[in-house]
C-alpha cells in the first residue's frame, strides 16, 4: 500500500493516495493483456490480472465483471491498435485517415509483425469479430474492408474481386500463420525469419491474384529481391 503525507495534515497524520481511475484501467487492460499473451483466454482470471497490475481483486471488479468483460475491453483494444499502426492516426478535427491510401506492402508488413509479435492478442481479436453479428462495427476490421474494396474497384487490380471473402480470407491468413510460428520459432531471429516469409507469400499471392502486376511494379521489385 502507497501512503503519502497530506500537505497541512497533521505530523505523522497519512491518508492513501487516490487512483487516477482512468489511469487504473488501463492498467488492468495492460495486465489482461500480459496474461493473455502468455496464457491465453483459458488462463484469463481477474484474480490474476489484478495481481499483475498491483491492485485488488475489488478494485479490478469494479472495472471489469467478468473475464468476459475483460476480453472484449482487449479485443477493442487491439482494433484501436491495429487501426493507428496500420492505417495511422486522426487528423486534428479528429477525423479518421483514409485507408486506401496506405501502401499496400505497408499494411502487409505492420500487419504480419504485429500478429507473429502478438499471437494470442491477434487469435483473440480474429475470433472475437469473426464470431460476433456484426464484424463490421469493429473499426480496424471496418478500415481493413473499406481500403480493399478501393482496391478491388481500382485499375490497379484484377476485375472480380469480393472485397468481404478477400477480407476475411486475408485477415484469417495473418492471424493464425503466427499460431504454427509459436510451435515453429523459437528465437526471436527465427521468427523475424517466418514473418519475412509470410509478407512475401501475401505479397505474392496479392501480385499474382488481386492486383495487376504491371501497374505496380514496384511491388514485383520487392518480391523479386
Amino acid at each position: 500500500m502507497v501512503i503519502s503525507v497530506a500537505k497541512g495534515a497533521p505530523v505523522g497524520g497519512t491518508r492513501r493516495r487516490r487512483r487516477n481511475p482512468e489511469a487504473t484501467r488501463e492498467e488492468i487492460l495492460a495486465a489482461a493483456r500480459t496474461v493473455l499473451a502468455s496464457d491465453g483466454p483459458d488462463g484469463l482470471s481477474l484474480s490474476k490480472v489484478a495481481h499483475l497490475a498491483g491492485v485488488n481483486r475489488g478494485t479490478a471488479y469494479q472495472h471489469f465483471e467478468t473475464r468476459e468483460d475483460l476480453i472484449k475491453a482487449t479485443v477493442a483494444w487491439v482494433s484501436e491498435h491495429l487501426s493507428t499502426t496500420v492505417f495511422g492516426q486522426a487528423d486534428e478535427a479528429g477525423n479518421p485517415p483514409d485507408p486506401s491510401l496506405r501502401p499496400v506492402y505497408q499494411v502487409i508488413t505492420t500487419l504480419v509483425d504485429f500478429a507473429v509479435e502478438n499471437p494470442e492478442l491477434g487469435r483473440i481479436w480474429l475470433f472475437e469479430i469473426l464470431s460476433s453479428e456484426n464484424p463490421g462495427d469493429d473499426r480496424f476490421f471496418k478500415q481493413f474492408m473499406t481500403a480493399t474494396e478501393s482496391l478491388a474497384r481500382s485499375d490497379l487490380s484484377e476485375d472480380g474481386i469480393d472485397a468481404e471473402v478477400l477480407s476475411v480470407m486475408m485477415l484469417a491468413s495473418y492471424f493464425l500463420w503466427p499460431v504454427w510460428v509459436r510451435g515453429r520459432a523459437k528465437t526471436k531471429k527465427e521468427r523475424l525469419a517466418m514473418s519475412q516469409r509470410m509478407r512475401r507469400e501475401v505479397l505474392r499471392l496479392s501480385l499474382h491474384g488481386t492486383l495487376r502486376a504491371q501497374a505496380v511494379p514496384q511491388l514485383q521489385k520487392l518480391l523479386d529481391e
